[in-house]
């Protein structure tokens, strides 16, 4: 199993990335604003826009330290360096994903684990809050979630997948305002818009969907799958097909529940997001740090995870999942096991 290691997060946009031996230093003009050894990091995800130096790229990619770069918050690119695992592996990938049988026997599961995920949130924000929030309505939508899942253990196409899929997303985000407990004034979600982000809340959760794509990435390239080429979501230029997959099981417990717990824990409020002429909703700089913050605190909470029945780091289950598909691709493993969160 793969360490959990430290990840450099580089928010201030006036800032240059660069190396000093063994170093990682991020510099303002002449000021060298802070020193990090390169052998503590395992990756860098950077929001600036003044840029690195090709002298730290080289350093990262002798090191195995993946460099991102983050435009507002779209991701735009990635260096790595050698990939990890053999051509075995990837030569497998792509024979799967080439049979629509192979991609629906993996895509099902994957999806079976979204929407038990989903239904766990509803479930979990019933239990929790009985009196707060409208029950029947979230008891209805759990039915729904529920009879979902039988639909999608039948379905017999890709198409159809993706159907039922789609049909359970509706029903989650129909009620996922509900969910929201604190603050409504500020925070008020009237469904899903990404391109761009209408809202406070969108803006949120595209944010921490584009933060977990980007480690489900570096997990599939840690275990030597290609992160462009995936089963559900189609070969597409630029688009991390594979990525955007393994992330599909884990939108619900992890990014989903992270935004709703800032906004009920009034851990955020409206200051830190500005609407553009446009309409588009963005986030400030001091938001997004505090954002990325909590989301590292919650990358060292200890989930149990039920396929290998021990503990882990949260920010080890992207990682986790890449290896189980992997292990399935190579025959060690009969299918693959989705994330179903308890």
């Amino acid at each position: 199993m793969r360490k959990l290691m430290n990840t450099l997060y580089v928010t201030s946009e006036d800032v240059f990335l660069g190396i000093d031996g063994e170093n990682v230093i991020v510099k303002r003009d002449d000021e060298i604003l802070m020193r990090v050894p390169i052998h503590n990091i395992e990756a860098i995800v950077a929001f600036n826009y003044v840029g690195a130096s090709p002298a730290l790229m080289r350093k990262c990619a002798e090191n195995g330290v993946s460099l991102s770069f983050f435009h507002g918050d779209r991701f735009c690119a990635r260096i790595v360096g050698r990939e990890n695992g053999n051509v075995i592996l990837r030569k497998t990938q792509y024979r799967f994903s080439d049979d629509d049988s192979e991609c629906l026997s993996i895509s099902r599961n994957m999806i079976l684990g979204k929407v038990h995920n989903q239904r766990y949130v509803l479930e979990r924000a019933r239990r929790d809050y009985p009196l707060r929030l409208d029950y029947e309505k979230l008891s209805n939508a759990s039915g729904l979630l529920k009879q979902s899942l039988s639909y999608i253990k039948n379905c017999t196409s890709l198409d159809e997948l993706r159907g039922y899929e789609g049909e359970a997303a509706t029903v989650y985000f129909r009620v996922f305002d509900e969910l929201i407990l604190q603050n409504k004034k500020d925070f008020v979600f009237n469904g899903r818009n990404k391109r761009p982000p209408l809202d406070n809340v969108n803006a949120m959760l595209s944010f921490a969907y584009s933060l977990l794509a980007n480690e489900c990435a570096a997990a599939a390239y840690s275990v030597g799958l290609d992160p462009y080429v995936g089963f559900l979501h189609r070969d597409r230029p630029g688009r991390q097909s594979l990525a955007l997959d393994i992330m599909e099981e884990l939108r619900a417990p992890i990014a989903d529940r992270f935004v709703l717990s800032l906004i009920n824990k009034k851990e955020i409020d409206a200051k830190g997001f500005n609407k553009t002429e446009s309409g588009a909703v963005i986030m400030e700089d001091s938001l997004r740090k505090t954002v990325i913050q909590k989301w590292q605190e919650t990358k060292n909470e200890q989930i149990l995870h039920p396929f290998l029945n021990e503990k882990i780091p949260t920010g080890l289950l992207p990682y986790v999942q890449a290896m189980l598909l992997a292990r399935y691709l190579r025959g060690d493993i009969n299918a693959y096991p989705p994330f179903f969160k308890r």
